[in-house]
């Protein structure tokens, strides 16, 4: 597999970008799928740009909501034409192809399908379409890849070992806990790096484990009922901070964070959650470890828009700004000099972070 260096130059181009960005506007015009596109700046018609979201959606405040952060600024800076389109609990691959060569049909030119379960379809679908350049967020297998593929991943444990660090440096009761949406290898690099980080700071922590659904059920990344009722069992067994890797359905683990009263914390995931989550749960997000999906996705379109696109596997790791901690409320400045010493540990390969 074809895998291509990314410079901290581009990871960095969408610093500053909020989490979730304005509604998109839907348009189907008959450009023809493959052509040229690039700004109606330049006279040329705009880039149509078709994006298929994992379950959740836009306003999930994580995942998503970072994907369509990427396409919002791309939309700012390029003048494209983006499209949205939602999928369903419980849909099966046939449902994800359908989308994308529907997507591929209407004249979109550039295509991001977002999460791992799109792997099938997006590598079927690219196929078909060997003129329309595609992106999936969070694979790099090889039932994705194709020449006009880009993979889009990340070292998600690395982000993770920090969040597992602060988690420890914070903790008063020597016991935390992780809440997985569902049990697939890409949510136990969270755990693993979480874990590991956490048990850098106190060998002793006790770490509990969860995962809300098991696949082929990816409905925990959607239930926050079931995120909360986990969280809830976590701090009533006596954590006092917990990381959720879950979706939407993390916002039952700030619920439940808030319920359990002072000195009670939980960790956002994927967007920075102290900005994005709702307005009453803030005050008990600790930090988040902000995944730049927004990151991936602005830099695929630039590509596609100045024509300069290259299929393969980038990979934004946590030298190159993919993987970061968010600081928002100031939580963690106490810690931070202690944090950043194993940021730099993990940059210069010191500290090798497990990701199973």
């Amino acid at each position: 597999m074809k895998k291509l260096a990314v410079t901290s130059t581009v990871a960095m181009l969408s610093l500053g970008l909020t989490a979730c960005g304005s509604n998109s506007t839907t348009n189907n015009s008959s450009a023809p799928a493959g052509s040229s596109g690039s700004s109606s700046s330049g006279g040329a018609a705009p880039l149509k740009v078709g994006l298929a979201f994992d379950v959740g959606g836009r306003g999930d405040h994580s995942f998503n909501d970072s994907a369509v952060a990427g396409l919002d600024e791309a939309e700012k800076q390029f003048g494209i034409k983006p499209t949205e389109v939602a999928a369903t609990n419980g849909e099966n691959d046939a449902a994800r192809v359908s989308r994308l060569q529907q997507l591929a049909q209407s004249g979109n030119q550039a295509i991001i399908a977002v999460g791992f379960t799109y792997a099938a379809a997006v590598g079927k679908v690219a196929k078909q379409f060997p003129n329309v350049k595609f992106a999936i967020v969070d694979d790099a297998s090889a039932d994705s890849k194709g020449d006009n593929v880009d993979q889009i991943t990340f070292t998600e444990e690395q982000g993770s070992y920090l969040a597992g660090a602060a988690a420890a440096l914070k903790s008063k009761s020597g016991r935390i806990g992780f809440v997985g949406g569902v049990e697939v290898p890409l949510i136990k690099k969270f755990a693993a790096g979480y874990t590991a980080g956490a048990k850098k700071v106190n060998p002793n922590i006790k770490v509990d484990t969860a995962y809300l659904t098991q696949p082929p059920d990816f409905s925990g990344f959607a239930d926050p009922a079931k995120g909360k009722t986990a969280a809830q069992g976590m701090f009533q067994n006596g954590a006092d901070v917990v990381y959720q890797a879950a979706g939407k359905s993390g916002d039952g683990v700030f619920e439940a964070a808030k319920a359990a009263g002072t000195g009670k914390w939980a960790i956002g995931v994927d967007s920075d959650q102290g900005q994005t989550a709702a307005v009453g749960v803030r005050s008990v997000i600790l930090t988040s470890m902000v995944k730049g999906v927004n990151v991936g996705v602005l830099a695929f379109l630039k590509s596609v828009h100045e024509g300069n696109f290259k299929g393969g596997n980038h990979i934004y790791d946590l030298k190159a700004g993919g993987v970061s901690l968010a600081t928002t409320g100031g939580h963690i400045d106490d810690i931070k000099p202690k944090l950043d010493v194993l940021k730099k540990g993990i940059e210069d390969g010191t500290i090798k972070v497990p990701t199973s």
